[in-house]
């Protein structure tokens, strides 16, 4: 998805915005389907903001292990983080089968 915004000269945040505006204007399509994929741009954005979250807290336990600490909240980082990565994998999932 960051290709397409590249390619379009976009922000992430602004490619998804302009895909999200270009589905409710297609009149041919039902609300039904109009509501669904913006469900899923919905996700994206939350899910784009928890990784975001996450990565803060991991260059935070980086810096503690770079220290020689051993953080007590890297199995729970790495939890969100694979937490994250299955709330992206399931938003792609639902996007790609509406296709």
């Amino acid at each position: 998805m960051s290709a397409g915004a590249k390619a379009a000269g976009l922000t992430l945040a602004g490619f998804l915005a302009r895909a999200a505006l270009s589905a409710a204007q297609d009149l041919e399509r039902t609300a039904s389907a109009v509501a669904d994929e913006r469900a899923v741009i919905a996700e994206f954005f939350a899910a784009r903001r928890y990784l975001g979250h996450v990565g803060s807290n991991l260059n935070q336990i980086a810096r503690a292990i770079n220290a020689g600490a051993h953080p007590p909240e890297l199995d729970a980082v790495i939890a969100a983080t694979d937490r994250a990565v299955q709330r992206v994998q399931h938003a792609t999932d639902r996007l790609l089968h509406q296709h």
